[in-house]
């Protein structure tokens, strides 16, 4: 049986201003009584409308062909947060870059570290990603020569609501997962159909790897589960990796629950994403470093799809080309 779509997003019909709607499979329905060019007012309403609105948008028979629509970035994304959940990938990264050392930091296993990315960097896929140019010494500007990527599983928060937010009511404050993440502070590539959690109950798993030590009890959860995606990294038409999305040590309540556990507000378009998600063997890393040890980087024009899927629902994916800097 082939996969299905079933996934939130914002289009352009012909000269049409863009329009929240639904994507199922090669069919769009678009979604006349959410106002506005995102999907932020949406995201507003709460869980019990996006089940209502989704199921009423399922049965409607007035529906756009796929093909007649042009996707635009769904959300306005009000803050970005990149955690850095994957055991493997930080215990591969600490090899390759700190030789000789702990490849972990010890603080790495009390609470899930993060660094507040850039939300005016977020582009929706498809969007060309030109090679950044920064300093490299004093007074001395040069082109990124060393330019990555990182396979990621993000999740778009909402609604607004000031914390901290019980690790145990995360996923209410979970919007949806979409596909995977693309770059780093100065790019990040984004699905342009975001995936709905519900469409994702039969994914749900308990995490694989006991943590040691005991986390703090706002980081408990009475039932923690992390999604079965099968990600895939695709370079120039080959499939060169695919991460293991079960392997993330932190899982993305935790993300959440430590994201607002000093109070923060969690915003309608807020983002978080997993950080990079790798596998100890070859074949499962989630960035071209681990992968090709170092030896090979992003070229001008080369091209860069990441899928996901999860049994038989597929997320939207995420593609993007290098351009000269």
């Amino acid at each position: 049986m082939g996969a299905t779509t079933t996934a939130w997003g914002v289009v352009r019909v012909g000269d049409d201003p863009p329009q929240p709607a639904l994507r199922l499979g090669d069919e769009v329905v678009l979604l006349e009584d959410v106002e506005g060019p995102t999907l932020n007012p949406l995201i507003e309403l709460g869980p019990q409308a996006w089940r209502e609105i989704r199921s009423a948008a399922t049965r409607a028979t007035e529906r756009i062909a796929l093909a007649d629509c042009t996707p635009v970035l769904p959300i306005r994304v009000t803050d970005f947060a990149d955690f850095y959940a994957s055991l493997e990938h930080a215990t591969n990264f600490g090899r390759i870059f700190r030789p000789g050392t702990a490849p972990v930091r010890e603080n790495w296993h009390h609470i899930p570290v993060a660094y507040h990315g850039r939300a005016s960097t977020i582009v929706v896929s498809g969007t060309p990603v030109r090679r950044p140019r920064g300093p490299i010494a004093p007074g001395v500007l040069a082109n990124t020569g060393r330019l990555d990527l990182e396979c990621e599983l993000g999740y778009v928060c909402g609604p607004t609501t000031a914390g901290p937010i019980a690790i145990d009511e995360a996923p209410e404050h979970i919007f949806e997962p979409l596909g995977p993440f693309l770059g780093k502070s100065f790019a990040t590539s984004m699905s342009a159909w975001i995936t709905p959690l519900d469409a994702l109950a039969h994914a749900r798993v308990r995490p694989a790897q006991a943590q040691q030590p005991e986390p703090a009890p706002y980081l408990v959860a009475d039932d923690p589960w992390l999604l079965d995606v099968e990600l895939e990294i695709e370079l120039n038409g080959e499939v060169i990796s695919r991460p293991p999305s079960t392997g993330l040590y932190w899982t993305p309540a935790q993300m959440l629950a430590h994201l607002t556990v000093n109070g923060a507000t969690l915003s309608a378009g807020d983002l978080f994403a997993t950080g990079t998600i790798s596998g100890s063997r070859h074949g499962t890393h989630g960035s071209l470093a681990e992968h090709f040890g170092g030896e090979r980087w992003l070229a001008d024009g080369d091209e860069v799809v990441l899928r996901g899927r999860a049994g038989d629902v597929e997320l939207g994916e995420v593609r993007g080309r290098v351009l000269p800097a």
